[in-house]
């Protein structure tokens, strides 16, 4: 345990790209830490910027000794990252493993044995070094590979109903919602009772979401979407809306429906129109092309990002250890992941396999399992 093989990235500032393996020493647990071996870590789509930025991918391949995978970055783009720029830097946002060695707390030593997922930004490795605070202990048969997705997916989905209650609307819609994120959102929602408008891309989808008991699922490919979007964010009064796309003009299909649906009974002079709040947030970025408005919807409305940091900064301790407590409890059922592949770390540095995980295709996720045989 002395060594530790590590997945880092960097970006020069002579607009190259290199991910590459190292092996890095690990070091001895601070009193509030652990060792983690790690076992399983998902590849999110919040991985990929750490992990790219934006090189061109299409153009990565292996360096001369297939140590690294090199990919150009086109340099008016370097402006955009250079905090970043010559810095080799860890990646891998959460994953899951054993506690192999703690820290003399009671608190680090409380989980020795245990499996855990941790939220680390440093999870694409051998051996992880953690402290307590960044752990999600487990119940002993749950599998590192069924831990493996603890944060990321499963608080954002809870998330999205906290923000609906904090900030007082009753419903919600979610796009490109077949997604595992948005499969937990369907399962949550559906045991809370909130109603929830899901908008995928296509009938598979649909089928897909009908098939876990999903109510209202719309197909933005339909030539009847916005007629059928309207009916829908009428029929549940959603005036809150997470976009997981970011580009094109979906964000304003949605808010041109809720304020349709707002004004549907005004009378006489309308011209700020309807008084509730239209909000809609932006937490991913599917498409990176600009987010177009066609402002048709008043002016009471907001379009705002959102991350689930922040996020759970806002909540006192209690709520987020509820939080935590719910997901431990439910991982293999509202909570379960699947996952298209597992790689091994130096599996995740091929371009055929890069090309794969980060085609960004609904429905499809990978696993790295670092001591993959």
């Amino acid at each position: 345990m002395n060594k530790s093989k590590q997945l880092f990235t960097l970006i020069t500032s002579e607009g190259e790209l290199q991910v590459s393996l190292k092996e890095v020493d690990v070091p001895e647990p601070k009193a509030h830490e652990v060792i983690v071996r790690m076992e399983a870590s998902p590849i999110n789509p919040s991985d990929m910027w750490p992990m790219f930025g934006p090189a061109s991918l299409d153009k990565a391949s292996f360096d001369a000794d297939k140590s690294a995978l090199v990919a150009p970055v086109h340099k008016p783009l370097l402006s955009r990252i250079k905090s970043r720029l010559d810095q080799t830097l860890p990646i891998g946002n959460e994953g899951a493993g054993t506690v192999v060695a703690a820290g003399d707390s009671p608190e680090a030593q409380a989980l020795m044995g245990k499996t855990v997922s941790i939220l680390t930004g440093a999870a694409y490795t051998e051996y992880a070094c953690v402290p307590v605070q960044a752990c999600l202990p487990h119940m002993d048969s749950t599998t590192p590979q069924q831990a493996a997705s603890s944060f990321v997916n499963p608080l954002t989905a809870l998330g999205m109903v906290e923000t609906m209650r904090m900030e007082g609307h009753k419903a919600l819609v979610h796009t490109a919602a077949a997604s595992n994120l948005g499969q937990m959102l369907n399962k949550i929602c559906l045991e809370q009772g909130v109603e929830l408008v899901n908008i995928v891309r296509s009938q598979e989808q649909v089928d897909l979401l009908k098939g876990i008991g999903a109510k209202i699922v719309l197909d933005s490919s339909s030539e009847n979407f916005k007629a059928e979007l309207y009916q829908a964010i009428d029929s549940t009064g959603a005036t809150l809306a997470f976009d997981a796309i970011g580009g094109g003009e979906l964000v304003s299909d949605i808010l041109t429906m809720m304020e349709a649906s707002g004004s549907k009974d005004a009378k006489g002079f309308n011209t700020y129109g309807s008084d509730s709040n239209k909000q809609v947030y932006i937490y991913g970025g599917l498409d990176f092309s600009p987010t177009i408005l066609n402002r048709a919807y008043g002016m009471t409305w907001s379009i705002g990002g959102w991350l689930l940091m922040r996020f759970l900064g806002k909540l006192d301790k209690k709520r987020v250890g509820e939080l935590y407590q719910k997901v431990a409890t439910e991982i293999n059922t509202t909570f379960a992941s699947s996952y298209s592949k597992e790689l091994s770390l130096e599996e995740a540095l091929q371009p055929e396999n890069v090309a794969l995980y980060n085609a960004k295709k609904t429905g499809t996720k990978y696993l790295i399992v670092p001591n993959k045989g």
